[in-house]
């Protein structure tokens, strides 16, 4: 056939040729378009819970499920999964011990049917909620300023926080920890901050965020013991004896002011003041030292006369 009669049989009806052609690339995409197909999505979930439960769930629930849906190819080409629903897993009644997800749950487009569903479905553990009362521990940070200590303290208030939650969980808790409370540079007094808790782990809540917390500081100060010191007997009366005739003195004072501290300043006394010529008293013995507190040992003796 030489390429003039080739020309010509082409051109030959060549409209209705392109009609035919055009009615076989609707029909091709009729009938593919048309066939079954599966594709599989990845479903949100959503979960209704107890309102006020008294267990909880302590097996997670999936986010998402994978769902495979049959139907014509054209529809699936152009489904996304935010075009159906989250799927609702009802659980409001607090004592299912498995939950099964059928294709009823499951609002598919007309003309697409659920063929498979992943997990199918869903096994529940509950546990008791309860609630407990926990010492609060708080600590300290730093130190008070020079020549200073923490006398008393931290003291909370309130001295316990309830935790409620899953059983297993609350009963381990042995303490709830406070915010440690900042000594630096405090000098002689009382000291009171609101100091926050540490946030509890899993599901456990506090009934508190925070507690009050006070300390004392008060001057740094040292002990010294000055053993059988000899009483002096002072007062009107001649030939005065006291029994015993010597006590232990126990002075607590700033640490410079002990470390130089000599035994002739610490003169324990007794006054005697009855005008009576012959007698005898049980009388306080008295003892100042400057800066310093002294506790005596008898606090008081017998003077015969």
């Amino acid at each position: 056939m030489d390429l003039a009669h080739l020309r010509s049989a082409t051109a030959e009806n060549l409209s209705l040729k392109l009609l035919a052609f055009g009615f076989s690339l609707v029909l091709y995409s009729w009938v593919h378009g048309s066939q079954d197909a599966q594709r599989s999505l990845n479903l949100n979930v959503d979960t209704a819970m107890p309102d006020k439960p008294s267990r909880v769930l302590t097996t997670p629930i999936p986010p998402t499920i994978r769902v495979t849906v049959r139907g014509p190819k054209s529809t699936l080409d152009s489904l996304r999964a935010e075009d159906i629903p989250s799927v609702l897993l009802d659980i409001r009644k607090g004592d299912e011990s498995r939950v099964t997800i059928d294709p009823s749950m499951i609002p598919a487009p007309p003309g697409l049917k659920v063929e498979q569903i992943d997990p199918p479905a869903i096994d529940l553990v509950w546990e008791d909620v309860i609630g407990r009362e926990v010492p609060v521990e708080v600590g300290v940070v730093s130190a008070p300023a020079p020549g200073y200590v923490l006398k008393a303290g931290p003291k909370a208030e309130p001295t316990v926080v309830r935790a409620t939650g899953p059983k297993s969980e609350v009963m381990v808790i042995q303490r709830v920890h406070a915010e440690a409370f900042d000594l630096a540079g405090l000098t002689e007094g009382t000291y009171t901050r609101q100091l926050a808790i540490d946030r509890p782990h899993g599901r456990v809540a506090y009934d508190a965020q925070s507690v009050s917390a006070t300390v004392d500081v008060g001057r740094e100060v040292a002990e010294r013991l000055f053993p059988r010191m000899p009483l002096e007997v002072i007062g009107r009366v001649a030939g005065a004896r006291a029994h015993p005739a010597d006590v232990d003195v126990r002075l607590t004072c700033p640490p410079e002011v002990v470390r130089a501290l000599r035994a002739e300043q610490i003169v324990p006394r007794v006054q005697v003041t009855s005008a009576a010529e012959h007698g005898s008293d049980a009388l306080s013995v008295l003892l100042s030292v400057d800066q310093c507190d002294a506790h005596v040992i008898p606090s008081s003796v017998v003077v015969r006369w």
